[in-house]
């Protein structure tokens, strides 16, 4: 049996975003293994997985963090474990060091394109090029295809095969009545979050329909508390941060009628379970090939704005200084595409 070896290290988004590509490549090739090799935290991530996958932790924060131990880590693993063939689709330092121990040995690695270069020139301050990139799941697809493998994809949702059950709820009628709506405020980097003033007169705006229910998603910290604080000053709202497993959390996006989501994983958490997502982009376009799975391309909230996209992830700070971005969009503008999004399903 031919065994592959797929590392994909890092962000939870663009992990979650390898699943469909993965579990579609275990289905047409049912005489391979497959290992995946990924931060331990996000092993949940890869549930109801095809029996020829198989997921390996690395602690990029703890143990394997420094180069010392990151060298440690490859040299055991690729002592320990024979592949055939080692698909990276991060293509980062750490993903390369941990390549080299494999190529040493003679094995076949293959890279996934990052289009560096492209997406330059999408975010440059000026002289934008502003076409969309080919989209990263695609570009996943690509270094199976290069590799030899057949390919075709074929996911539809992590629950395809599972009858989900939301028994471990709270507080909610046997039956699920009206509208479920999901709300996911916050993401990691300041370019890519609306301001939690103007999301909060959303959720007031909508909590006030009986026939919707809010479910609030979150972490921990600062967005803990602000997510129960609505949930107790509206009616009809609930917040999940810090109450579920992230299974359980999969399970209940999967009966929502439409997720509100920045450019965040929740997103891409959505697109796993086939749920449509309405999302909100400032800093970061769509452009840049990181849009939802198989999530329809007219729901998009975002500015026109000359200087956008100025990040393909966020994280650059606004040479503006106003986040013009998302401080320009007004809230009436999502409650409106929500409501519309509802009428139409």
């Amino acid at each position: 049996m031919t065994k592959v070896l797929i590392i994909r290290l890092s962000a939870i988004g663009d992990v979650a975003m390898t699943i469909p590509v993965i579990y579609s490549a275990a289905v047409a090739n049912p005489e391979v293994s497959f290992t995946v090799l990924t931060q331990t935290f996000l092993i949940p991530l890869f549930i109801n997985r095809p029996e020829n996958v198989g997921v390996v932790g690395i602690d990029i924060k703890g143990a394997e963090k420094s180069l010392a131990g990151l060298i440690k880590f490859a040299s055991g693993f690729s002592s320990h474990y024979h592949f055939d063939l080692v698909l990276d689709l991060h293509n980062v330092l750490r993903s390369k060091l941990i390549r080299f121990f494999f190529r040493i040995k003679g094995i076949k690695v293959f890279v996934l394109d990052k289009a560096r270069k492209e997406r330059e020139r999408l975010t440059r301050k000026t002289n934008k090029v502003l076409v969309p990139l080919k989209p990263v799941i695609i570009r996943y697809a690509d270094v199976f295809k290069n590799a030899g493998l057949a390919y075709t994809d074929n996911f539809i949702s992590l629950f395809a095969k599972e009858n989900v059950c939301l028994s471990f709820l709270k507080d909610l009628p046997a039956q699920k009545e009206g509208k479920w709506i999901g709300i996911a405020p916050f993401a990691k980097h300041q370019g890519k979050i609306y301001p939690i003033q103007y999301m909060e007169k959303v959720v007031k705006s909508l909590s006030a329909r009986k026939d919707f229910t809010l479910f609030l998603f979150g972490g921990g910290g600062a967005e803990k508390e602000i997510l129960e604080r609505w949930a107790d000053t509206y009616s009809n709202v609930k917040s999940l941060a810090g109450c579920y497993s992230l299974d359980n959390e999969l399970r209940l996006m999967s009966q929502l009628d439409l997720l509100l989501s920045m450019d965040s994983s929740n997103m891409h958490f959505a697109s796993l379970v086939r749920t449509r997502v309405l999302s909100v982009w400032g800093a970061t376009h769509p452009f840049a090939g990181f849009y939802g799975y198989k999530q329809n391309p007219e729901d998009v909230v975002q500015l026109d704005l000359y200087c956008r996209p100025c990040s393909a992830f966020g994280q650059k700070p606004c040479y503006r200084g106003d986040w013009a971005c998302m401080s320009l969009l007004d809230p009436e503008t999502i409650i409106e595409k929500v409501k519309n999004i509802l009428q139409d399903n």
